[in-house]
């Protein structure tokens, strides 16, 4: 995989080298797609704690010596209202919560349709998710349905490739559809370590 990304960006070559460790998780897809709603417009501190407040509400105490509880199920994810995930303190994102959660008790949007559909449907399926649009998507097809040629496009990744590959302002689809062609099954590899240049400059 890393020769492959240091054959498409030479320039990525010293990074791929101290980075040695990257993983790119298989999380949940329930916690992944309600985790990245609830990251819009956001800061880690707060997309944390907000989680964490969910899944003490609402999940099952796994660990009674740290209070740790488990993320809701969606069983439980269903008995919450728009009202009680402002409560929550997750703001404009609480219509797109229950939207979410909505599609998903009524088998509309289902995880294992989605992990056969190909890229470009899967994607289009979750952006009707009220609130879900190209970067969250991205993220829930790389890191909670397998997808690795997913290539989200936050400010960071926006940034780098604007510097390294357009040296202009550079629309997101624009960014997207350059990475799509240039490591192709492995974006979301590239990606990971575009964002972690991106940061450390």
């Amino acid at each position: 995989i890393k020769k492959k990304i240091v054959d498409a960006a030479p320039e990525l070559k010293p990074i791929v080298d101290e980075y040695y460790g990257i993983r790119i998780l298989n999380q949940e897809f329930v916690e992944t797609l309600i985790s990245f709603i609830i990251s819009q417009n956001s800061n880690i501190p707060r997309i944390r704690k907000t989680v964490r407040e969910i899944s003490k509400t609402y999940g099952k105490l796994i660990d009674e010596a740290d209070g740790a509880c488990s993320f809701p199920d969606i069983e439980a994810l269903d008995s919450i209202s728009e009202q009680d995930y402002r409560n929550l303190k997750t703001g404009f994102r609480a219509a797109y919560l229950r939207d979410a959660v909505n599609r998903l008790i009524s088998g509309e949007i289902d995880e294992n349709e989605l992990k056969n559909m190909d890229f470009r449907t899967a994607k289009n399926t979750l952006m009707t998710i009220k609130g879900v649009g190209d970067k969250v998507a991205n993220c829930v097809l790389l890191f909670g349905l397998g997808f690795r040629n997913a290539f989200p496009v936050d400010v960071w990744i926006k940034r780098i490739m604007e510097e390294l590959y357009f040296g202009r302002d550079t629309d997101k689809t624009v960014i997207e559809n350059y990475a799509a062609d240039k490591f192709g099954e492995l974006g979301g590899y590239a990606q990971q370590y575009l964002f972690i240049y991106a940061k450390n400059k």
